[in-house]
């Protein structure tokens, strides 16, 4: 085992870390193009220009935790943000919901919602925090390559283990140079060796961002090293695949599983199916399956996820066609069969059908169930017809169905939906009495439907009694209260929600980007909005020519053309990255790029970039 470097070690790396971190800076800075180096200098002159016109006072480094709110000062965290706008507002101290509402508290030790860090429970808690802070402030600095990063990794004094490694992943999912630099690194290091579930964590990050030949060359490696590459390996490869409309590809990884110790059997199939079916392509997973079954069995799954398939494309004839089918290889369509139809009638708001076809399953002995009727529910709930989605609970009741907390979120939904909120909070209190618990869609409902009807503490409430349940948010929690902070002019509010995510390592996606970008250039924050136009596209975000276009005439109206200059290079450097998107960033730079890339990857095409 690696052991822990003692008291002389840790002095003598903290004093070579800045070193060492410089040296791979350097390697980096060596290997990247003027436009690079003219974005480096983007932040401070925009820093500069927002002093000397007077504009809001905070700043922040991206979605980089910033030294004020790691240190903040008097006890107040994020006690610098910009608090215009938000002198009447108060961030609630308690989750309990108010009289009007008339939910009761929860209990009455409620804590504050705080983006500070919780204490660690022990001394190896406390050391793991540490040693994840540690490597994020490393991976933060933006290097060119995964290879800058493994050098500037060097002599980092943090105990590599399985549970870091999935922590940094975790983090540093949607930066897949930072991911793939860390996880290089931290498998040469002695006592430790991945699992297979963190090399196929990697796999999928690099599908992800279409890193296809580095994905490839990694599975190689799995293969090499013996028994890593699973049926679960080649499922990531192969929605990453079809998510890059690359379906023959997919099929073809499908064809050589084999090779790398997976079967090719019927459970193989029905992934490959699924995949294509998922990804828009039901005819694809129609000519697969022509081609497969005479020497693969189908089984009632097979056609099952065909029926599913056409259904989403609401090719209606052909999904019956392949029920009828089903029957003549000996399987009875199931509830799960007729809930895809079902499903299907439901988005075309034939609800005469959708009872024909439950009048159908009862007759041939297949009850529906209690998945059946939530999405029949939740479709005449969106079609305004609430009070037929109600009387569907009369139907659950005389079939016997269990609820769950996917059928209480729907009507939750519907409830929201026609503005019945303290009815939809009654429901919630409801799922606590029979023992189900409100999960991440109950809480995202209720949020959203808040925001909705301007019930804006209500709604931050919401997220205090998550963190209360320790019930993790996503991005879809934050949106609509991000929104509402634009709305209302909460610059300090929407701030101090940008802090808490990073501190859930919940990652800002696309509309969150474009959301803020604009919001703060409409309302003259125009410093802060290049800022995170900036951040935007070096974390691989293209953003949209209206955000430019937006960004840029607000800029020429205030007469900076040193921004405008700026911005117009992010635009020629997002044009150019979308001409390049099927070529890794890093390998654009030099041959020895080129030379580190092949010796990743070890595949036929990466060996032709040295030639």
């Amino acid at each position: 085992m690696r052991r822990r470097p003692g008291i002389a070690g840790l002095e003598y790396a903290a004093a070579t870390r800045n070193h060492r971190r410089l040296v791979g800076e350097n390697v980096a800075n060596v290997r990247t193009d003027v436009m690079k180096e003219q974005l480096a200098t983007f932040r401070s002159q925009l820093e500069e220009s927002a002093c000397k016109h007077k504009k809001a006072s905070f700043s922040t480094v991206g979605f980089d935790l910033p030294d004020w709110f790691l240190n903040p000062k008097d006890g107040e965290p994020c006690s610098r943000l910009d608090g215009n706008g938000d002198e009447d507002f108060v961030l609630p101290a308690k989750s309990d919901f108010s009289e009007e509402q008339g939910c009761p508290a929860t209990n009455g030790g409620s804590r504050p919602l705080s983006i500070l860090a919780s204490c660690p429970a022990s001394h190896e808690d406390a050391e793991f925090e540490a040693d994840v802070d540690e490597v994020s402030r490393i991976l933060r600095s933006r290097f060119a390559s995964p290879e800058a990063i493994v050098i500037s990794m060097d002599c980092c004094p943090v105990r590599v283990s399985a549970r870091l490694v999935n922590k940094v992943l975790s983090r540093f999912s949607n930066d897949w140079v930072a991911a793939f630099g860390f996880f290089t690194w931290a498998g040469t290091q002695a006592g430790y060796c991945h699992s297979a579930d963190l090399y196929d964590m990697m796999v999928d990050i690099l599908g992800k961002f279409k890193q296809f030949d580095l994905m490839c060359g990694l599975i190689s490696q799995m293969h090499e090293i013996g028994g890593l590459v699973s049926l679960a390996t080649m499922m990531k490869v192969m929605r990453r695949l079809c998510g890059a409309n690359r379906w023959s590809d997919a099929i073809d990884a499908f064809h050589k599983m084999d090779r790398f110790g997976v079967a090719k059997d019927t459970k193989a199939m029905n992934v490959l199916l699924d995949t294509l079916c998922k990804e828009r392509s039901v005819k694809r997973a129609r000519g697969a399956f022509q081609a497969l079954k005479g020497t693969i069995p189908p089984d009632e799954s097979s056609f099952n996820t065909l029926v599913h398939g056409w259904c989403k494309a609401r090719m209606l004839k052909e999904a019956r066609e392949t029920m009828k089918e089903m029957e003549r290889h000996g399987f009875s369509p199931s509830v799960i069969t007729y809930t895809s139809l079902i499903e299907a009638y439901c988005m075309e708001k034939d609800f005469q059908t959708v009872d024909d076809i439950l009048d159908e399953m009862h007759t041939k002995g297949c009850t529906p169930n209690i998945v059946t009727y939530t999405i029949m529910m939740h479709a005449l709930g969106k079609a305004g017809r609430t009070q037929e989605a109600l009387d569907t609970f009369d139907k659950v009741k005389q079939d016997g169905c269990a609820l769950d907390a996917s059928f209480y979120n729907s009507l939750i939904y519907i409830l929201c939906r026609s503005g019945r909120l303290q009815d939809a909070n009654f429901l919630v209190e409801e799922m606590h009495r029979t023992g189900i618990s409100p999960n991440l869609t109950t809480f995202n409902t209720l949020i959203s439907a808040a925001c909705d009807h301007s019930q804006a503490e209500n709604a931050l409430k919401l997220l205090v009694r998550m963190e209360e349940q320790s019930c993790k948010p996503d991005i879809k929690t934050y949106t609509p209260l991000l929104k509402l902070c634009c709305r209302r002019q909460w610059v300090k509010t929407l701030l101090f929600l940008i802090c808490h995510m990073f501190r859930k390592d919940i990652t800002p996606d696309f509309s969150t980007y474009t959301l803020l970008v604009s919001w703060l250039c409409r309302n003259g924050r125009l410093t802060q909005s290049c800022l995170f136009l900036e951040e935007m596209v070096l974390k691989g975000f293209a953003p949209q020519q209206e955000t430019f276009d937006l960004v840029l005439d607000k800029l020429k109206k205030m007469n900076m053309l040193s921004a405008v200059r700026k911005i117009q290079l992010l635009r020629m450097h997002t044009e150019g990255t979308r001409c390049r998107s099927g070529v890794p960033s890093y390998l654009r730079e030099d041959g020895h790029g080129r030379q580190c890339y092949a010796v990743l990857s070890n595949t036929s095409e990466a060996e032709s970039w040295n030639r």
